[in-house]
């Protein structure tokens, strides 16, 4: 009963001053609706592939804490290539992927880095089917990687992100760097590379990120890409971020 007691007097006061300083009662009520989830999906294009990838961030503590993150992510698309083990004739592959990585977040003022990782799923589909191709078939692995998020200053941002996975020893490596806009959104020059097995390509182009709409952010970019096998050509990204 006393502690019941208590509690009961500390609500009351608590009540009490938050009925007397209106400031105080926004903070607690921006605390209790603080973000746990963010929410992400994507289209990814160039001319010999196109990947769809979405997922989640689950971060119990908040989004804008420091501490346990969860992230799943999943992807699915089409590529092309020409093998020389058939001939020089064109394959088409298809790819489902997933991933489940714990992580961890960091925070300092300015700067936000995630760390993650966990297990990789993978399943190459080809037509025709090339003995050749090591990623013929379903997979299993680990990846890891991380997120870095920097403002230098209120005007500039640097970000930057990476992953590796054991399945093909795979490996993306992005970074972005950017001005504020009106105020709206970052932009800036990007440059990305991307491997898996002997498969090499290289992308050099232009971002506009964390455009904010009432319910989401937008980020895209557009820009030339290269690959090992000689091929060049345009490419296109679009992402969509919610937190809830």
């Amino acid at each position: 009963m006393r502690a019941v007691s208590i509690a009961a007097a500390f609500l009351a006061a608590v009540a009490l001053y938050c009925r007397v300083d209106p400031a105080a009662a926004d903070m607690l009520e921006d605390a209790a609706e603080e973000p746990v989830f963010l929410y992400f999906s994507g289209i990814d294009l160039w001319r010999e592939g196109g990947f769809l990838h979405g997922g989640v961030l689950w971060s119990p503590g908040g989004l804008e804490q420091e501490g346990f993150t969860l992230k799943l992510i999943f992807g699915s698309g089409a590529y092309r290539y020409q093998s020389s083990a058939l001939g020089n004739a064109g394959v088409i592959g298809r790819q489902f992927s997933g991933a489940v990585m714990p992580g961890w977040r960091f925070k300092r003022p300015g700067l936000e880095v995630t760390v993650f990782a966990g297990l990789d799923a993978q399943d190459h589909w080809l037509l025709p089917d090339d003995p050749s191709n090591g990623l013929r078939g379903s997979h299993a692995g680990l990846r890891s990687g991380f997120d870095l998020w920097y403002e230098p200053t209120r005007a500039t941002m640097l970000a930057a992100d990476a992953s590796i996975s054991t399945i093909g020893t795979s490996y993306t490596v992005h970074g972005a760097y950017g001005w504020r806009l009106f105020d709206r959104a970052y932009v800036g020059p990007e440059a990305l590379a991307l491997a898996s097995g002997d498969y090499r390509q290289y992308r050099f182009g232009l971002h506009m990120t964390a455009l904010k709409t009432e319910k989401f952010e937008i980020s895209a970019a557009v820009g030339s890409a290269r690959d090992s096998s000689r091929r060049s050509g345009a490419y296109g990204r679009l992402s969509l971020v919610t937190r809830r």
